[in-house]
């Protein structure tokens, strides 16, 4: 909803901050007071085409903003997200633009920089402008579709074929990925077989380099405490030093002997030196032959075995030969082994797991041509009743000889897509035996601004139709009497659901307005301004009564300016 727009230096306003309410809101005025300066001031402020032009003589810039009430409507939330603006639904939207003398413009949302084409994006989101000039949402088709199916109150079927084309882009998906990984496969099979026998035989295990490197630095330490083990022992001079021992005690004890035999007392003192040096042999033999004992027992606890250096060694450069040819590591080899036999497996079973996806796929494409078929049906048939109730709609505005239809055309490449298999498009033929054609074949821009008029009333109060704001300029150019009146109960009628502004030059239709504004121009200081003034009943029923005597105001103008507006 729009709730104020504030205008600065624009043409011939000075300043001007207007405040808007629900319903219908009539625009009137003499001709030339400047009801279109309004409406241009809001165009500069929803992203049109700005112009030099619109700047106040004399002053550096003009300013036009235009606030909002964001509308619960996920589309247009999405779109302020997408372009960096959060705004969540019922938080004030504040559209600005600035535009300098020399015809550079910048652009604002809720006072962050903005561009142009985002700024327009959003107001053309916001509002729908039908008048003798332009015509902005019903003319582009892509609107259609959406019209139409919230006419046809279709959510239900939408969301059946939004889902079923998920369902069916998963499953296409998952072909295209099996044939893909199967192609490649089959590619480079021979090269795949190679690999996994040179695998096999070599049968990498995990985390085994690691375990071959700790068994490398251990056994080649061993080795070395080995040969420093059999240096001591060649040191201690192995069986040689017992046997020296031994002979050298045999030596000593034969000279004991020869000394008792010459009469020596075994208290001589030469018989106890004797003794004590045999003992002292005798112990050092001992000691020798544990010290023997001793390093071989060291030796022993190594327990290495013979040319395990050499196996660990092959095996680790084994591994790194094999990392290197395929291009990984040592610790990726047995994962490889893995992958490479499930490529070759699906190379063996693909055929299989391809036909199954192909089946599932088509019947997933049966599933979405089936909810697609239930809501082209749908369609048609809302199509079908749109277009009577447009039809019963051109009549009283004076579009008699027009004729309306909804055409429905297939997608041109065929494609399941989430929104259904045909495209919608609003379509007309303005007189008979002329061919249907797009709205915009209407030549005559107040018979384009009374057949959206006839449109929007035939789409108002369907739910699940967010209705924007709605800009009605001069749809009642070249009409009057019976045709505005329909006019007014129309715009009347869309504005009991909406928010609507109409500039107009009927009675018929300013008496219909919930509130009412006056355009003046007036003369003062040398120069020429616009202003604009909410009336009250009373000053409604004179502008009315003006619009219906001219310059001079009867009584028989009140009194029918009365009656128009009970």
């Amino acid at each position: 909803m729009l709730t104020a727009l504030s205008i600065r230096d624009i043409v011939l306003v000075d300043v001007l901050d207007l405040e808007v309410q629900h319903g219908l809101t009539v625009l009137t005025g003499e001709t030339g007071a400047g009801k279109s300066i309004i409406l241009d001031a809001l165009g500069l402020a929803l992203g049109a085409r700005a112009d030099a032009g619109l700047v106040r003589a004399g002053a550096k810039q003009a300013v036009a903003a235009a606030v909002f009430t964001c509308p619960d409507d996920p589309d247009l939330i999405a779109l302020l997200t997408d372009r960096g603006f959060e705004v969540a639904a019922g938080e004030p939207l504040i559209l600005r633009r600035i535009l300098s003398a020399d015809g550079r413009s910048r652009a604002f949302i809720n006072d962050q920089p903005a561009g142009v084409a985002v700024l327009r994006e959003v107001g053309q989101a916001l509002v729908e402008v039908h008048g003798q000039h332009e015509t902005v949402g019903l003319l582009d088709w892509k609107t259609h579709r959406a019209l139409l199916d919230g006419y046809g109150a279709l959510r239900v079927h939408l969301e059946a074929v939004a889902a079923a084309s998920e369902r069916l882009k998963s499953a296409e998906a998952h072909v295209a990925d099996l044939r893909a990984a199967a192609a490649e496969a089959a590619a480079h099979v021979e090269e795949l077989t190679l690999n996994l026998a040179d695998l096999d035989e070599l049968d990498p295990r995990p985390d085994e380099e690691t375990e071959l490197a700790g068994e490398r630095a251990l056994l080649g330490a061993a080795e070395k405490a080995l040969s420093d083990l059999a240096d001591a022992r060649t040191t201690l001079g192995g069986d040689k030093l017992t046997q020296k021992l031994a002979s050298a005690l045999r030596a000593v004890e034969h000279a004991r002997q020869r000394a008792t035999q010459a009469g020596a007392e075994a208290d001589h003192p030469v018989i106890g030196r004797l003794a004590a040096a045999a003992e002292a042999i005798d112990r050092t033999l001992v000691e020798a032959t544990e010290a023997m004992a001793a390093v071989d027992s060291a030796a022993a606890a190594f327990d290495v075995e013979p040319g395990r250096l050499d196996k660990a060694e092959e095996r680790l450069f084994a591994l790194r030969a094999a990392a290197r040819k395929l291009n990984t590591t040592v610790d990726a080899l047995p994962s490889l082994r893995i992958r490479i036999r499930e490529k070759l497996r699906l190379i063996e079973d693909g055929a299989g797991a391809l036909t199954e996806a192909e089946r599932a796929a088509t019947q997933a494409r049966e599933d979405y041509d089936l909810v697609a078929g239930m809501l082209t049906d749908a369609r048609e048939g809302a199509g079908a009743r749109l277009a009577q109730a447009v039809m019963e709609e051109l009549g009283p505005l004076k579009l008699d000889r027009a004729r309306f239809r909804v055409a429905l055309d297939p997608v041109t490449d065929g494609r399941r897509g989430p929104f259904g298999m045909e495209t919608v498009r609003f379509e007309i033929a303005t007189n008979a035996g002329t061919a249907f054609g797009p709205l915009d074949a209407i030549a005559s821009g107040g018979e384009l601004a009374r057949f959206a008029l006839a449109m929007k009333a035939a789409l108002a109060g369907r739910e699940g139709l967010r209705q924007p704001v709605m800009i009605f300029d001069e749809v009642d150019q070249g009409v009057g009497g019976a045709v505005a009146e329909a006019v007014g109960r129309r715009l009347q009628r869309l504005a009991e659901g909406a928010q609507v502004l109409v500039v107009t030059h009927s009675p018929q239709v300013a008496a219909r307005g919930h509130a009412h504004w006056k355009v003046r121009k007036a003369d003062a200081d040398g120069r020429t301004a616009t202003s604009l003034d909410a009336l009250s009943p009373e000053a409604r029923r004179e502008e009315i009564a003006r619009m219906l005597s001219g310059a001079v105001i009867t009584d028989e103008a009140r009194a029918a300016a009365g009656t128009l507006m009970a």
